[in-house]
């Protein structure tokens, strides 16, 4: 498909706008990356900010960013904005304003929204693997201490901070906690690791990527099956069976998600793939379904919407066949017609995908 030239112009910044700072555009186009210098503006003549991009003819998310999520623009109040729009469809100039930056206001820490199943198993949890630490969180069911001889199946979840409060959370939670809270007949306990911030992209990236660095993913599944699941299984009454362990994850943790249950198939037996960063791992991703050697029966529920972008259906549907030409994965496609690569979304996605995943 053809590129379009795209010019982003800034027309107005906040009265109070720190001068000689940095500014970017972070959204689907990059990996939602806050600090991308390949969409960094630079000044013109005139001293305006201006950035130039080609892009193909899709439809994106973005919004605009000092060099970090907690220096994103918002509401003239202080307020978190949604994400903007662009539908390429020409060659065309953007103008933007910038009510205000999120680092202007003072903080506030919002109330935990957190049910009180959750919680905290570790502040700093050692990954030997990248010699880091991490904060892992547990949802144990309601009636876990009632049944001592009862035994759960577990999902591990990445991007932690995102999925049982809005406190943590980049844009609101999943609600993964208040829904569980519900499924007394359904329980499950779930493990949720929070992303590594600036690590984000290359952790859940199992390859190497031009923009943004030496991928760290073979290195981060290694310590979800060969770490984190032995200290859970020892720690907590799980059902340690593969047709019991599964993993999820959105963006770049669907990614990620996929590539945990195709990296350790005798561990995992299913995934949860929600609007999955593939254009992130390229044509290797394609080779390794290729090439993969699985003997056991997989499941994947792979979720996308119509209005995050053109390509991610695209990509979906070509990853989807090629996994498809191994007769044991067996996959569940559900694309909504009113999805955007958001929290929201994902969180009215989850319910079908927890109903599929413990039928």
């Amino acid at each position: 498909m053809a590129q379009k030239d795209i010019l982003f112009t800034i027309k107005e910044l906040p009265a109070f706008h720190p001068k000689g700072s940095n500014i970017y555009l972070a959204g689907s186009f990059n990996g939602w990356n806050p600090a991308d210098d390949n969409y960094k503006f630079s000044r013109n003549n005139d001293g305006q900010y201006i950035l130039k991009l080609s892009l193909t003819g899709n439809n994106y998310e973005y919004k605009i960013t000092r060099g970090s999520w907690d220096k994103v623009e918002t509401t003239k109040e202080g307020g978190a904005i949604a994400n903007r729009n662009l539908q390429v469809r020409e060659s065309t100039t953007v103008e933007l304003n910038v009510a205000e930056w999120a680092d202007r206001f003072p903080t506030v820490k919002p109330k935990s929204t957190a049910s009180k199943n959750v919680a905290v198993l570790d502040t700093a949890f050692l990954i030997p693997q990248l010699k880091r630490t991490r904060r892992i969180m547990v949802y144990l069911p309601e009636n876990y201490n009632a049944d001592p001889k009862k035994r759960y199946p577990v999902l591990y979840m990445h991007d932690g901070q995102n999925l049982f409060d809005d406190a943590t959370s980049f844009s609101g939670e999943w609600g993964v906690d208040e829904f569980l809270d519900t499924q007394k007949d359904k329980a499950c306990i779930v493990v949720a690791i929070d992303h590594g911030n600036d690590k984000r992209l290359t952790e859940y990236n199992p390859y190497n990527n031009e923009r943004f660095g030496q991928g760290e993913g073979k290195a981060y599944v290694n310590f979800l099956a060969k770490t984190l699941k032995p200290f859970i299984d020892k720690k907590f009454r799980t059902n340690k069976s593969r047709e019991k362990t599964f993993v999820a994850g959105s963006s770049m943790g669907g990614l990620i998600s996929l590539y945990t249950v195709m990296a350790y198939p005798k561990v995992f037996s299913a995934a949860g793939v929600f609007s999955p960063a593939f254009h992130v791992a390229g044509s290797e991703l394609l080779t390794d379904i290729e090439k993969a050697e699985i003997a056991q029966d997989i499941r994947l529920f792979v979720y996308a919407g119509k209005q995050e972008s053109d390509n991610l259906i695209k990509e979906v549907t070509s990853v989807t066949d090629k996994l498809r030409t191994h007769n044991n994965i067996r996959i569940s496609t559900v694309i909504a017609d009113y999805g955007k690569h958001t929290e929201a979304d994902w969180k009215k996605a989850f319910p079908e995908f927890y109903y599929w995943l413990v039928r």
